[in-house]
């Protein structure tokens, strides 16, 4: 049978809704799983029980994450978040760790994940870490734009079979200090954490790239949704 992908919405504020990209679900199904979209709720209950019916989760991109989940203010005006989600992927987290099911984090994913296991973010890189390397490239998403080094013998250089890749981005946050309970598998050329996963569980990984726009052409993107399928089936 199929895996059941639970998978994270994202937030319009202007449209007072949750919305997906197709990508996401695309990427599952190739992969040979069953992607579904959750609700955002307060009810810790309701997000339990629909947990309980999933073998596996996507975190996906969007909002910055609070910073008031890693102890600090927010920096400026460009920090933007969503309390319905952090609330939402906290209890999913928390599910997916206790349970040992299968989870992968994109974008915002890895930062949130290293957030609520104790890391801390940059909440701005152009403010906080000025590189020359693009983490914010303009449309198409589907155009790498930088590449990212594979730290020889992690989980996801044994997957990939690479020592490094390029990748696109987009985001304006990113891992600082990272998680005790993490791992780093891969970096930028500027040093900051591209790719974490944690040790202690059979497959938490999470990418700071936005592997579902390059899956369609790029063979390392479609062995990462492969690699979280396969690690359910």
């Amino acid at each position: 049978m199929k895996p059941i992908i639970g998978v994270m919405p994202l937030w319009d504020d202007k449209l007072n809704s949750i919305w997906m990209l197709p990508d996401y679900m695309d990427c599952i199904r190739e992969s040979g799983g069953i992607p579904v979209i959750f609700p955002l709720t307060a009810s810790e209950d309701d997000i339990c029980r629909l947990a309980e019916m999933c073998d596996g989760f996507l975190l996906t991109g969007g909002h910055d994450v609070s910073p008031k989940i890693y102890g600090e203010k927010p920096l400026n005006e460009l920090v933007s978040c969503c309390e319905e989600r952090d609330k939402t992927e906290s209890v999913i987290l928390e599910k997916a760790i206790k349970d040992d099911k299968p989870l992968l984090g994109i974008c915002r994913g890895i930062q949130f994940i290293n957030a609520k296991l104790g890391g801390t973010l940059y909440q701005d890189i152009p403010s906080q870490c000025p590189s020359g390397i693009e983490h914010h490239q303009h449309a198409p998403y589907d155009i790498p734009c930088h590449e990212v080094e594979i730290v020889e013998n992690s989980p996801m250089y044994n997957c990939l079979g690479a020592e490094s890749i390029l990748v696109n981005s987009y985001h304006h946050q990113a891992v600082k200090q990272t998680a005790p309970a993490l791992e780093i598998m891969a970096r930028s050329p500027d040093g900051l954490a591209e790719a974490l996963y944690m040790p202690s569980r059979r497959f938490l990984w999470a990418v700071q790239w936005h592997p579902e726009f390059l899956y369609k052409k790029d063979v390392y993107s479609r062995k990462i949704f492969d690699a979280f399928i396969a690690s359910i089936k």
